[in-house]
């Protein structure tokens, strides 16, 4: 049970912080540095088996009869995942050590991202469809919690609910794609449904399952027109940004992606569809990343490029396709991780991250320079790194693409072109130029904060230079697992003078020369900006938001009005017609009743009934009213009684005497009876509904007892009573076996009311003095 160990040791550890932080107080993060670390030599020593497709497949039960089983499967792709998300991890964590160190709520924040860690892994090793969503939306919450970690700030925890509605409007219409793809399938489990793709795609339920399951991977992944709230997420500490909005959640959209599309790719409309968010996604970021001037902003736009990439080489879906999102897929991770650390570590040091206030930072901060270009180099596609290995096969890729490659190469190179005037412009703006005035004098940022970006830029520059020995292994087994079939394809650095290094040299070229151009550019862009983009998505989604809790506000003054009598009417006349109509549509029924062997006792009980509710309804006096209702009660139970219903007799006696004991006690302490009758019409109409709902009851036992449409279910309670729950006594075994979650509710819900009860007991009036 390897793989349940792994997902299950990150949540046991989460639920430690508390316990941790009290005792290590600010070194904390480094030892939960050491969990991380552990699991990803724990997961790479796999790699050997995955490439010899010895795939590792674990489940248990979970709920048996929904067919819903908490199984896990590691292939190529899911262990590529939770190696970044380990690795990753290990990285952020040692990054949060000196961060947080000085934060309030550290242990708070040690907990969300362990808790989201542990969502991230379950996620990604799932092999039911159902436990990857529950996986999902821990993701989400955590994530929730985590960007509106500083909610002291308002800014944060708007931008938490933006994440929040906006993925878990995605989630929610996921599971409905989930549950058709269940269904059209008939399994849930994903190693199941890989076998099944043809059968999917034969389906009619094809595309509403395919256009649902997009909404949740496209708001998860930050894909037009949802990509908005990815800027905003970035009120999230940097360790969430580095750790979140770089390698792990915003990735999990392109993993759901990837896993299906063996199922459900290879289609017309899946093809479109990821073709058409993708590009637009590329280049909406791209262009948008260019004109900021927070560097943390910046990056999420650059992100949300990147991320359009990966949808388009998905789309695209041929071997190579898949083989550039896989190698992108790495290359973004390190560089963009490496970068965010950066941002942090320059805002937490000289206390800003508005470019425009730095620059000529290089003679102070000599090792952060050397890490930024080294990734940035690795961002703009440069050699030796392995981005310049990802940009190549990306052009191959969309070189190559059936039917579109024109216009697919086209929109990368304008991509790109904007990606490496970004990247010139972050590096040169913090670290060369004139020097500015920061609110903090500039120093070499601690050395926690610049082991993560050290690490992530040399990893770059050695799979660049050494492919076939470290990144070969860990994406040709990826690639396969998307293919759903071994695909033979070889990574090299150098391919050669072709169309795709031409197309590298353009980009390279064009880059440049809008970054040497940048000032007029930038001016040019942010006035076209103001002129045709005044709409912010941002913007458009508050007033949304607005408009429908006003909307709501309306509503709930119209329906929650506060007057008990109509609440009553209301339920009274919507169930009386509901039942009479089904009455009327059943009309042909009848009944025999044969009044002489109805027992006189039994008539006498029933006019003892009836004279009672009259005399409640027309009495003065409130004490003969309750009276005259425990009459009728206790009337009942003699009725129970007499058909051998003991126990229920039983606790109808007893709750009628509570019920009568408690109104009497009540009464006794309230003002003095003022008759206040209602008008004519009012009485009139009451009646009216009293009658149509006490007719429809009556009408609705007749038939219950001499209709029987099918047969009765004390049948089978009184076969399998004993069999299966091993009880004679045919009523307690309803109770807690057949029923037993409904019984185990009902009893925590008199449990929670007793609870209440006793608080209420126990408050107390303030004297005078107290606050």
């Amino acid at each position: 049970m390897l793989l349940i160990r792994i997902v299950g040791v990150v949540f046991f550890l989460a639920f430690l912080t508390p316990f941790i932080d009290k005792r290590l107080g600010q070194i904390s993060g480094y030892l939960y540095a050491l969990m991380p670390a552990l699991l990803f030599v724990l997961l790479l020593k796999q790699l050997p088996d995955i490439i010899d497709r010895h795939f590792i497949i674990q489940s248990v039960d979970w709920f048996p009869l929904l067919n819903v089983r908490l199984s896990f499967y590691l292939d190529g792709l899911s262990l590529l995942f939770a190696l970044l998300i380990t690795g990753m991890g290990t990285l952020v964590f040692i990054y949060s050590g000196y961060y947080m160190q000085h934060y309030p709520m550290r242990g708070r924040f040690y907990f969300y991202i362990l808790l989201f860690m542990g969502a991230m892994l379950g996620l990604v090793l799932a092999n039911n469809l159902i436990t990857l969503f529950v996986f999902w939306e821990i993701t989400s919450f955590s994530s929730f919690l985590l960007i509106g970690f500083n909610h002291e700030r308002p800014e944060a925890r708007a931008a938490a609910l933006q994440s929040l509605l906006v993925t878990g409007f995605g989630g929610l219409a996921m599971l409905a794609g989930f549950v058709l793809l269940g269904n059209v399938a008939g399994s849930y489990e994903l190693t199941d449904l890989l076998q099944d793709g043809a059968v999917v795609k034969g389906s009619k339920m094809y595309m509403p399952l395919v256009l649902l399951i997009l909404v949740g991977a496209f708001t998860k992944s930050a894909q037009f027109p949802f990509h908005f709230w990815l800027p905003g997420a970035m009120e999230a500490p940097t360790p969430v940004s580095a750790y979140l909005h770089s390698a792990t959640m915003v990735k999990a959209g392109i993993y759901l992606l990837a896993r299906l599309h063996p199922i459900l790719g290879g289609t017309d409309l899946w093809q479109f569809s990821l073709g058409l968010a993708g590009a637009m996604t590329m280049l909406v970021g791209a262009y948008f990343a260019f004109t900021q001037f927070d560097l943390k902003k910046i990056l999420a736009y650059t992100t949300i490029s990147a991320l359009g990439m990966l949808v388009l080489l998905v789309g695209i879906g041929t071997g190579l396709a898949i083989m550039a999102m896989v190698i992108f897929l790495i290359v973004h991770s390190l560089y963009k991780g490496a970068l965010f650390m950066i941002a942090g570590a320059i805002d937490k040091t000289v206390g800003t991250r508005d470019i425009r206030r730095l620059g000529g930072m290089w003679p102070v901060m000599p090792v952060a320079a050397v890490a930024t270009f080294l990734t940035l180099f690795s961002m703009a596609g440069l050699p030796p790194f392995l981005g310049f290995i990802g940009k190549e096969v990306i052009y191959d890729a969309k070189v190559q693409a059936p039917e579109i490659a024109v216009y697919l190469a086209i929109l990368a190179v304008a991509a790109n072109i904007f990606m490496v005037a970004v990247a010139f412009l972050f590096g040169y703006g913090v670290f060369f130029g004139k020097k500015k005035d920061p609110p903090k004098i500039p120093r070499e940022p601690a050395i926690p904060l610049l082991i993560g970006p050290v690490v992530l830029s040399v990893t770059s520059l050695f799979m660049g230079i050494y492919p076939a020995i470290l990144t070969q292994p860990l994406v040709m087994p990826a690639v396969d697992a998307v293919n759903a079939s071994p695909v033979k394809l070889h990574i090299q650095l150098w391919h050669g003078l072709n169309l795709v290094f031409l197309l590298s040299v353009i980009t390279v070229t064009l880059g440049l020369t809008l970054f040497f151009f940048r000032k007029p550019a930038i001016k040019a862009l942010r006035k076209f900006n103001q002129r045709y983009f005044k709409i912010e998505f941002t913007d458009l989604f508050g007033k949304l938001v607005e408009s429908f809790l006003s909307f709501t506000k309306g509503h709930t003054k119209v329906v929650q009005h506060g007057y008990h009598r109509f609440y009553l009417m209301l339920i009274f006349i919507v169930s009386s017609l509901l039942v009479w109509y089904q009455l009327y549509n059943t009309r042909g029924w009848g009944f025999q009743a044969n009044w002489e062997e109805i027992p006189f006792y039994l008539i006498g009980i029933s006019l003892l009934i009836i004279t009672s509710a009259l005399g409640a309804v027309f009495t003065r006096s409130r004490l003969v009213a309750i009276i005259l209702l425990g009459v009728i009660g206790y009337a009942m139970a003699f009725i129970f009684i007499l058909y051998g219903a003991v126990d229920v007799a039983i606790t109808l006696i007893l709750v009628e005497t509570l019920v009568l004991v408690l109104f009497v006690m009540v009464v006794y302490h309230l003002p003095s009876y003022m008759p206040r009758y209602s008008r004519p019409t009012s009485r009139i109409r009451d009646g009216i509904i009293a009658l149509v709902f006490g007719g429809f009851m009556t009408a609705l036992v007749l038939k219950a007892e001499f209709i029987k449409i099918s047969p009765p279910i004390s049948d089978y309670f009184l076969k399998e009573a004993f069999t299966k729950g091993h009880g004679r006594n045919i009523v307690n075994v309803i109770l807690v076996d057949f029923r037993g979650l409904d019984t185990m509710g009902e009893a925590v819900v008199l449990m929670i009311a007793a609870i209440g009860v006793i608080s209420l007991l126990k408050l107390k009036p303030k004297k005078k003095g107290e606050e």
